[in-house]
């Protein structure tokens, strides 16, 4: 069974910085990329601290104001967080579950659509993946550089993940690259009469 993963990263970061307010641990989030390689929304953020509390894996440690500024409220792990911590923080180390890709689907209805849609939705992927993997070979390069103290930049175990991504979308530029060559060159061919179903029908024109 798959981790939650926003529950996991929560824990682990109020684990980290303890004792931190909700915000400072979306940010730490956010600097982690984890939006983008573990899909946790900023707003998850602070409904995961809100079950984690009323799950009592963490609790209030102070609620201070300064000057106007809103009440800003502090968390600590308790000693059930420790264990929830570990005890997720395990399966996840020793999950090899296949990912299911979003793209898996689409592969299979390639005949439904007209060869010339597909052919340039993989040269449009194609580019979006070599400009991925710029942007993410600069980030990890960046965050290298660092100090790696969560304080003051992100934790160099960021890095890793930020390198798994990258590999992530290195496999998928090399079979978009392969499957577009295997179309052009007529030996994918699913196109052909008797090969495929109906059409998708043209859009609507303005």
């Amino acid at each position: 069974m798959a981790v939650p993963t926003t529950r996991l990263l929560v824990l682990s970061v109020v684990r980290l910085l303890q004792p931190v307010h909700g915000y400072d641990v979306r940010r730490e989030l956010l600097s982690w990329h984890a939006d983008d390689w573990a899909n946790v929304k900023p707003g998850s953020v602070y409904g995961a601290l809100n079950t984690l509390q009323r799950d009592a894996l963490i609790s209030v440690d102070e609620v201070g104001q300064e000057g106007a500024r809103p009440e800003r409220t502090t968390y600590r792990l308790t000693a059930e967080g420790e264990k929830e911590f570990g005890q997720l923080l395990r399966d996840a180390l020793f999950d090899a579950d296949q990912l299911k890709h979003p793209y898996f689907a689409t592969v299979a209805l390639f005949p439904h659509a007209p060869r010339e849609d597909v052919v340039a939705a993989l040269r449009s992927r194609i580019l979006k993946f070599e400009a991925a993997i710029v942007f993410l070979e600069r980030e990890e390069q960046r965050i290298l550089a660092g100090s790696g103290k969560p304080e003051e930049s992100e934790p160099f175990h960021v890095a890793d993940a930020v390198r798994l991504s990258a590999d992530h979308t290195r496999a998928d530029l090399e079979w978009s690259r392969k499957t577009l060559r295997r179309i052009e060159s007529g030996e994918l061919d699913v196109w052909s009469e008797g090969m495929g179903g109906s059409m998708i029908p043209a859009p609507l024109a303005d």
